[in-house]
């Protein structure tokens, strides 16, 4: 659900960019007068997960689309909402600068979309009212499914408010919406039942984390927590990556369906050009893998005509993929424990 420039204008991206930089400053703000000494080294390996999840897109069956984790909720509940509101935002600005997944100008639309709902809205409102102060797992299992699934489809919602605000793109309100919403459903049960597997799974070696009672970060049950979060990021993106699915996600697979292209043209207008040249310069592995190189020109006499591309493989093993995942999951890990480390220093300072 990441989006991209073509559907968002200037005034849209620059208006979400100012919320979502707002709702960091605040998150950071707030999360000072809750950090401890469990809460940085979690968010930083819980940011490469995140990361590596986001790398294996799933098949819908009978739909011909694609979906991935979102994250958010699942971050929530881990780290808080504050927390994980500036986790996730370390993943997206990691995806869109080095890997050109989802756009610049988008940037702040992309970290409101799938940041702000299910971390500041949904695991308040609705995970903690149903978990109350008692955390058996049939209540952990059902809480967390059911909030995946409330923040994926106000996040999607939203893409398709913001692309009716924009006024760029004729993708018909009516239609986009009826698209969007049951793809992202279906989207959202399995983030829903996959994030509810980690949740439980995690309570069971460490359930201070889930309840959010004192950790002790010297407690063998929580080094193991991290050391296994730590090798399941970097399996899932070194490894699990060449098994994701080729099929588009539910954004782009509602845009085919409702306009007949999985990618609109960016409106002419020089912003869209310099945002664009940036992220080429940034993007040192676009697309999750190395950048192709320039196709030579046919010699003199020769048919210019390209050859029909090969259909591609499954699984699709690139080494550029694992190594994407390897440094994506690292550098998510870096920006999070950073913004972690920064919260800490100011709490110090101030008190």
């Amino acid at each position: 659900m990441h989006m991209a420039d073509a559907l968002i204008s200037p005034a849209v991206g620059g208006t979400m960019m100012a919320a979502s930089a707002g709702l960091i400053a605040y998150s950071a703000k707030k999360l000072k007068n809750e950090m401890d000494d469990s809460k940085v080294p979690l968010m930083g390996v819980m940011g490469a997960f995140i990361f590596a999840g986001q790398m294996i897109n799933f098949t819908i069956p009978a739909t011909g689309s694609s979906g991935h984790i979102g994250g958010g909720i699942l971050l929530a509940i881990l780290l808080g909402p504050w927390a994980a509101f500036l986790t996730i935002a370390s993943v997206l600005v990691v995806q869109a600068l080095f890997f050109a997944d989802g756009g610049l100008l988008a940037l702040g639309c992309n970290i409101f979309n799938l940041g702000f709902f299910p971390c500041l809205i949904i695991y308040p409102f609705v995970f903690k009212k149903i978990m109350g102060s008692s955390f058996t797992r049939g209540k952990l299992f059902f809480a967390t499914t059911l909030s995946a699934i409330l923040g994926l489809q106000l996040g999607a919602f939203c893409v398709v408010i913001e692309t009716l605000a924009s006024g760029i793109s004729e993708l018909p309100f009516g239609t986009f919406v009826l698209l969007m919403q049951p793809i992202h459903l279906a989207i959202g049960i399995v983030e829903g039942l996959a994030s509810a597997a980690v949740v439980l799974f995690i309570h069971t070696m460490q359930p201070e984390i889930i309840e959010g009672t004192k950790v002790s970060t010297s407690a063998l049950s929580f080094k193991k927590v991290l050391a296994t979060l730590v090798v399941l990021a970097a399996i899932t993106g070194g490894l699990f990556s060449w098994f994701a699915s080729a099929f588009p996600d539910g954004l782009e697979w509602s845009m085919f369906k409702t306009a007949g292209v999985e990618e609109l043209e960016k409106p002419k207008n020089p912003i869209y050009g310099i945002l664009e040249s940036i992220q080429e310069k940034t993007a040192f592995l676009p697309d999750y893998d190395f950048k192709a190189e320039p196709e030579a020109a046919p010699p003199a006499g020769e048919d210019p005509a390209a050859p029909e591309p090969e259909e591609a493989s499954w699984p699709a093993v690139s080494p550029g993929t694992s190594l994407s995942g390897i440094i994506g999951g690292a550098l998510t890990l870096i920006i999070a424990v950073l913004f972690g480390f920064a919260v800490r220093k100011r709490k110090v300072v101030e008190s």
